[in-house]
């Protein structure tokens, strides 16, 4: 996504949440991609948006893993 490629403080946190949200055995299914299963990417888009096909706005993600980067943060002090 291009507005996290243009924000380097978020890649390592992007690639971390994407490893977390990803599906056990996700690496012996195809496409091979860590990614998050559409059940749960149906209900972020509920509780978001309102309605279960809506796709994520840029600026969105970019105020989530910026807001995981905090949380992250506040836990470890």
């Amino acid at each position: 996504m291009i507005a996290v490629g243009r924000r380097p403080s978020l890649w390592v946190i992007a690639i971390r949440q994407m490893l977390l949200l990803a599906p056990r055995g996700w690496i012996r299914r195809f496409p091979f991609l860590p990614l998050p299963s559409q059940d749960y990417l149906a209900f972020r888009s509920v509780t978001q948006y309102g309605k279960g096909d809506h796709p994520p706005r840029p600026q969105d993600v970019v105020e989530y893993l910026t807001w995981c980067a905090q949380m992250r943060r506040i836990a470890s002090e």
